[in-house]
């Protein structure tokens, strides 16, 4: 939970800064792809907050009404972050991209930015163009920040459960808070990436069609990915079970176990990042006696806990 939260508030405060940046540089230059980049890192610093909540909200405590807990706030709301944020900030990038494209006499006149009386835009005469270099390349350090941040704890945990590289990090992780930042910030530098082609290859032939397909393609990352975040988070919400290979894993335990005559039956779900419920009906040596199945029970949970840390709260049934 700990590297989760750091990696969302590293994200956080390079967005708000990204933001602010694209934003001003979309003013001077009036270019349709640095207005893409603006909806995008406002909607990923939407998504860090929407995060953060989540994280917040999961933390309390299990009630009469939620007795395993609130952990699964988390998909609640990165689920909403795919739905509301990157599928609507998708959309309007692909849209204004597209008129632009269409549009006759398409590109927009760069606004005059007046802060407090004061017209920045006429104080500082610089071309367009190298303004949204600027912006772009200081998003991209930005971005690289938050990446690099979010792919440290995304590789701790491929190394933690012998996951084979991010793509099985990807369909396996419950850590959905890190899974987005990691592919938000992925997408961020994909886009600024993008951003930057379009603008040069305007600036080097004069077809300023270049810029607003750019918009477009940034779009479609955006919309591409609001979907893959949205089919991850839905596993989950539905209660997904922990890996075939890990749940093997847990139920072997069970059926080494001394006295374990057979089982019966055997079920998994997350209930939250990194925490699973795991319960199992197993039959017993009927020679044990019932203050010996209460302890082989205690130590069938414990061996449970000990062999995945996600496993959080564990019912044996003994069967007949």
């Amino acid at each position: 939970m700990a590297g989760s939260k750091s990696v969302v508030l590293a994200a956080l405060v390079a967005n708000a800064a990204i933001a602010v940046l694209k934003f001003l540089g979309y003013l001077l230059t009036g270019s349709p792809s640095m207005l893409s980049e603006t909806y995008h890192s406002v909607s990923d610093t939407g998504n860090q907050v929407f995060l953060l909540v989540g994280i917040r909200y999961s933390g309390r405590k299990p009630s009469q009404a939620h007795p395993f807990g609130y952990g699964k706030a988390q998909f609640f709301y990165s689920f909403l972050v795919s739905v509301l944020l990157f599928g609507i900030a998708g959309w309007e990038s692909l849209k204004h991209g597209y008129q632009a494209v269409v549009a006759t006499g398409h590109a927009e006149e760069a606004a005059d930015v007046v802060i407090a009386g004061f017209n920045v835009s006429a104080a500082v005469p610089v071309e367009p163009f190298w303004v949204n270099v600027a912006v772009l390349v200081g998003a991209i350090v930005f971005e690289a920040y938050a990446f690099r941040k979010a792919l440290g704890e995304l590789t701790r945990q491929i190394r933690k459960y012998g996951w084979d590289g991010i793509y099985e990090a990807f369909r396996a992780t419950s850590d959905v808070t890190t899974l987005t930042a990691f592919t938000e910030d992925a997408i961020a530098l994909s886009g600024a990436g993008v951003a930057l082609v379009g603008i040069t290859l305007t600036r080097v032939t004069g077809n300023e069609a270049y810029d607003a397909v750019a918009s477009i393609l940034i779009g479609a990352l955006l919309m591409t990915f609001a979907v893959a975040l949205a089919w991850e988070n839905k596993r989950l919400l539905l209660g997904e079970s922990l890996p075939s290979e890990t749940e093997a894993k847990l139920r072997g335990a069970v059926a080494d176990h001394t006295g374990v005559v057979h089982i019966d039956g055997f079920r998994t779900m997350f209930i939250g990042p990194g925490e699973a419920l795991v319960t199992a009906d197993v039959s017993f040596d009927p020679d044990l006696v019932t203050g010996d199945i209460d302890e082989d029970i205690s130590q069938i949970e414990s061996a449970l806990r000990d062999l995945d840390d996600r496993v959080r709260i564990v019912y044996i049934e003994p069967e007949l």
